[in-house]
């Protein structure tokens, strides 16, 4: 069976060889910013805006060996949620394809010595600061808890930016609780 990387390495250079506006979230992201974190499947954020980027996406997915339903995008765009999961054709890992009707702020990076995006910090913190919020119950977001931490602690972060945010958000308090716990 194929390697985590080797998997990692088929979507990165598919997304990159059609041109997507893409960034990885979730547990890629953290490990980049924060601690290496293992994982069965990939999210990352598209940008659902402009000509063309739904053939691209079709296209990056099956040159990656992904099983694509084409349906599956049109129910995650009608859906609240946008997010379609596709299954990898060789193994048992996943991509979970966020939808954004935005174009992407994100940053540039490499993984396995190729270019790709990432989510900025500061919105993969508030990211994780609002599934932590909406998971009941609390133990659960322990995972997520850990994740606001390391990248908190390993990566340079515009921490009044995300206060705002989180005030406005709701969840300053569960932000204010984890810093406390790191000191």
């Amino acid at each position: 069976m194929e390697s985590f990387e080797g998997f990692v390495r088929r979507v990165v250079e598919s997304f990159n060889v059609f041109g997507l506006d893409y960034m990885f979230t979730g547990a890629l992201a953290v490990s980049y910013y924060g601690r290496a974190r293992t994982t069965r499947d990939v999210d990352v954020v598209v940008a659902v805006v402009g000509e063309g980027w739904k053939s691209k996406l079709v296209s990056a997915l099956k040159r990656a060996g992904l099983v694509v339903e084409e349906a599956r995008i049109d129910e995650a765009l009608g859906s609240g949620y946008k997010i379609a999961t596709f299954k990898d054709g060789r193994s048992p890992l996943m991509v979970d394809v966020i939808f954004s009707d935005k174009k992407l702020e994100k940053k540039a990076g490499k993984i396995l010595g190729m270019p790709t995006f990432y989510q900025k910090p500061e919105d993969l913190v508030l990211t994780k600061l609002r599934m932590i919020r909406a998971t009941v119950p609390r133990e659960r977001a322990l995972k997520d808890v850990d994740d606001v931490r390391a990248v908190l602690k390993f990566t340079r972060v515009d921490l009044e930016a995300v206060k705002r945010k989180a005030e406005k958000e709701g969840a300053l308090q569960i932000l204010e609780n984890i810093i406390a716990q790191q000191d």
